[in-house]
């Protein structure tokens, strides 16, 4: 015979009364909290100032730093990012082989110096072998893993986030402190936001 030791064994999903959730391994969940889009982000905060380059947003920080003001309770925000992927040249199977030699010695130069701690013959000959194996295989799977891409990625490249504009934000309590001291500051005038 069954009968229900608990309340939370009574779940039913879609039924009156089937609001209650069961218990898991780790014991009763807890209802989410904040608006159901994630944690919490913390006390409410206020723009201060927005700021086209992120030196200027740095730079307001910084003064608020040097003039004691609790920076802790200050954030740089970027806004409208922008992903710039810049192209550095073209990439051929050759020069794959040649970064993946690259990187296979710095790899190797790191196992032979483990090696080399440990051998009791020749120390240098451990630290050379481990550098030229790893530059000799490195180049292998550089080549081949290009040339397994058939051409579909000829270039070489680097990534990079910008934003548009950055904002200093600081916590609501600190919020006029800091648009005093920052009335001090000889920099572009901050754009206040809410008012």
């Amino acid at each position: 015979m069954n009968t229900p030791s608990s309340p939370t064994s009574t779940w039913r999903p879609g039924l009156p009364g089937g609001d209650t959730l069961p218990s898991g391994p780790a014991g009763h969940p807890s209802p989410p909290s904040g608006d159901g889009n994630g944690p919490g982000m913390g006390p409410p905060t206020v723009t201060i100032g927005s700021y086209p380059d992120y030196r200027s947003a740095q730079r307001v920080v910084d003064y608020l730093a040097d003039n004691r003001f609790p920076v802790e309770h200050t954030a740089i925000v970027g806004t409208d990012l922008t992903l710039v992927e810049t192209v550095l040249g073209r990439l051929s199977t050759t020069r794959a082989g040649l970064l993946g030699a690259g990187t296979g010695a710095w790899f190797g130069l790191f196992i032979g110096l483990l090696f080399g701690i440990f051998t009791v013959g020749n120390w240098f000959a451990a630290v050379l072998a481990g550098l030229v194996i790893g530059a000799i295989w490195g180049a292998v799977f550089g080549a081949v893993a290009h040339a397994m891409t058939g051409g579909r990625r000829d270039f070489t490249s680097a990534s990079s986030l910008r934003a548009n504009q950055y904002a200093v934000i600081v916590d609501q309590q600190y919020a006029e402190q800091a648009r005093q001291l920052l009335g001090q500051l000889h920099l572009q005038a901050p754009q206040r936001q809410g008012d």
